[in-house]
């Protein structure tokens, strides 16, 4: 492999140690205010110190909003900033702030939510006092109030755009330039112009009706980024200004991805009046809008590799200043394509860097990369809950400060039985800290029953988590045994014992006679199905079982008890099941509980109006979940700990597994 990822490049004033940025992410971990606290402070030093030459802080506000985003709107909150750039300059990261305005009006909308906290605090007031009545009105006020502040927030989410005054334009822009000041006064090195989000809507013909000097033409409708890059750059010339260009992409079947931001023909346009307005870097972006985060950030096995990098390519041939690009570039190899065929300069890893926070370091090292599923359980799906972000496959994620692999007081001999995703990750951890390690896995391969997860439609990405132990653990010496089981004896000539050995899947609690009963695992393993079939139980391991046999052309019924299918899915994921499960008209039977199974009929009771649900499958599949696999451990004499699926009451998700794989090795 080259190295161009790891050479330096100059940006505006400023000169990047590699090509290898951190894209702005919401990360849910500043303090409540808004300002970097411990927590963020630590992930954000973690890139860093993982050879990141430049990190953009995600969704800044220039003023004070309910928004659970970073904020920088008074000068008391610059040393906080301070300090997070003093600290990422220790490395030579360049550090940006990624400034935005949300695309509602901020003032009108935080009035209405201070006066309902008014309101609220008036009716304890009354009802400490003894006065219900009085407390019961200022209740009623409160709910008002709120009820008001999100109606005007959800209407102004679709108009403010078009309804904002040139005046309360003005203030926002003041806004932004002042924020960009106190940026330069904290010792930032760069601002990230947020293309999207207000500025993006202004651009956008699709949601941009104006009829005054913002609307219309595309000079118009982006005659007000333009003039926030120029008041940024007034502000704070010291600055280098990267600006993020939205780009509305097309679908596989023509329709539009994205609202805010520009199209592509003319996203290229508006690229080159910010290059001739001074602008020292852009970054080529999928544009937001959607109501769909997995839109901007899609799933696995949703979008090709390195999406948007046809646009960015075109940018390139316009512009003079360096162009990022960013959206599902997973391997250093994709990076180095990219850079090597002259597409663009900067290449950005977003969720990668949560997957392993030492991609630069590596890219020179030459030690393998843990590579991003593109799952979006820990990153997106927190994101859209308001949750710490983090990655399924790192158990560092918001912990960096207390959470870090220690190396061992003194190396120990160290067996690991059972090599799925929870032993792999202990043999790795374990092995990183100076133990000499040993894996026996019973099987003819590594990676349990992550193989089976990688059948179902858009999964086959997950073996990625597979193939990293495959090249990680020769180099770290971790000696693996395949086709073996280890007993006591054999293990007691060890000094610690991890104890890996997975689940099965459970039997039907149910009385079952005469009928055609397989189970998810065996489907998924590749046993032969035919004719009509029902699954049975709706989680993640039926829901995508189901959806492999209606894409093998079954009619398919799945069955749960809760009131909802999946309900454990990322919600970037769920939209892509659902449409599956329409185009082949799979039925779902929801609040519904099975009590019998009789020549191939199944028996149920709808929960919620207790009638009848009968429904007949020629093969039945049972997906009611796993139970953990048992070892008897009376005879080890050595010290011992279960990880993974045979550690607790519950079987583990990948995270959980991954986590308590590292755990366990962490403290041996």
């Amino acid at each position: 492999m080259g190295n161009k990822l790891s050479k330096p490049i100059k940006v505006g004033n400023l000169t990047f140690k590699n090509r290898i940025m951190f894209p702005p992410l919401t990360t849910g971990y500043e303090e409540r205010d808004g300002s970097i606290g411990e927590r963020s402070l630590n992930f954000y030093e973690r890139l860093a110190k993982g050879g990141a030459a430049y990190v953009v802080i995600g969704d800044v506000a220039p003023v004070r909003t309910a928004s659970p985003t970073p904020k920088l709107y008074d000068d008391s909150q610059i040393p906080v900033y301070k300090n997070l750039a003093d600290t990422l300059h220790k490395y030579d990261c360049k550090l940006a702030l990624q400034l935005f305005h949300p695309e509602y009006d901020v003032p009108g909308v935080g009035r209405m939510i201070m006066e309902a906290g008014i309101a609220r605090q008036a009716a304890a007031k009354a009802q400490a006092e003894g006065n219900a009545e009085e407390a019961k009105k200022q209740m009623e006020e409160c709910d008002r109030l709120t009820k008001g502040a999100y109606a005007k927030l959800h209407h102004d989410m679709q108009h403010f755009v078009t309804e904002a005054t040139v005046e309360q334009l003005e203030d926002i822009k003041n806004s932004i330039a002042a924020c960009a000041a106190k940026a330069q006064k904290a010792g930032i090195d760069a601002i990230e112009v947020h293309g999207d989000r207000l500025l993006g809507s202004l651009c956008s013909k699709i949601l941009n009706h104006r009829e005054d000097q913002y609307g219309g033409s595309l000079e118009n409708r982006t005659r007000y980024a333009l003039e926030v890059v120029a008041a940024i750059k007034e502000a704070a010339p010291d600055l280098m200004i990267e600006y993020k260009l939205p780009i509305i992409t097309v679908n596989p079947d023509g329709s539009l991805r994205g609202k805010g931001g520009l199209e592509a023909e003319e996203g290229i346009r508006f690229a080159k009046m910010l290059d001739e307005a001074g602008i020292d870097m852009i970054q080529v972006a999928q544009a937001n809008h959607t109501g769909n985060m997995g839109d901007t950030i899609p799933p696995m096995g949703d979008v090709p590799y390195n999406w948007t990098l046809p646009v960015a390519k075109e940018v390139k041939k316009l512009v003079s200043v360096p162009v990022a690009t960013v959206g599902r570039v997973v391997s250093l190899e994709a990076g180095e394509k990219i850079l090597e065929d002259g597409d663009a300069d900067i290449v950005a890893y977003g969720r990668s860097m949560l997957a392993d926070a030492d991609i630069a370091n590596k890219a020179i090292s030459g030690e393998c990369i843990r590579e991003c599923l593109n799952c979006n359980k820990g990153c997106v799906d927190a994101i859209q809950g308001r949750k710490y972000i983090s990655c399924v496959l790192n158990a560092e994620n918001g912990n960096e400060g207390t959470i870090f692999i220690k190396p061992a007081d003194e190396k120990k001999k160290v067996a690991v039985v059972g090599a799925g995703i929870a032993g792999l990750e202990a043999a790795r951890v374990a092995a990183k800290r100076g133990h000499e390690v040993t894996v026996f896995e019973k099987s003819d391969k590594i990676g349990g029953q992550i193989h089976l997860a990688a059948v179902p439609p858009r999964k086959s990405e997950i073996l990625r988590s597979i193939e990293y132990y495959e090249k990680i653990l020769p180099e770290l010496s971790v000696d693996v045994k395949l086709n073996t089981e280890a007993d006591s004896e054999e293990l007691n000539k060890f000094d610690y014992v991890i104890l890996a050995i997975g689940a099965h899947n459970m039997d039907l609690p149910m009385s079952v006679t005469d009928s055609n009963v397989v189970s998810a695992w065996d489907v998924l393993a590749g046993c032969e199905v035919s004719g009509a079939c029902a699954v049975l139980g709706g989680g993640l391991v039926g829901t995508e079982t189901a959806e492999f046999l209606a894409q093998k052309g079954l009619k398919v019924s799945i069955v749960e008890m809760l009131d909802q299918i999946a309900t454990g899915e990322s919600e970037t994921v769920m939209p892509l099941i659902k449409k599956d499960f329409e185009e082949h008209d799979v039925k779902e039977y929801v609040n519904t509980r099975v009590n019998s199974i009789e020549n191939n009929v199944i028996h149920a009771v709808n929960t919620k109006d207790e009638s009848e649900v009968t429904i007949e499958a020629d093969t039945i599949v049972n997906a009611l979940g796993s139970k953990k696999n048992l070892f008897d451990d009376s005879k080890l004499t050595v010290p011992f700990v279960y990880v993974g699926d045979c550690s607790g009451e519950r079987t583990a998700d990948i995270s959980a597994a991954i986590r308590s794989g590292y755990q366990a090795a962490n403290e041996i």
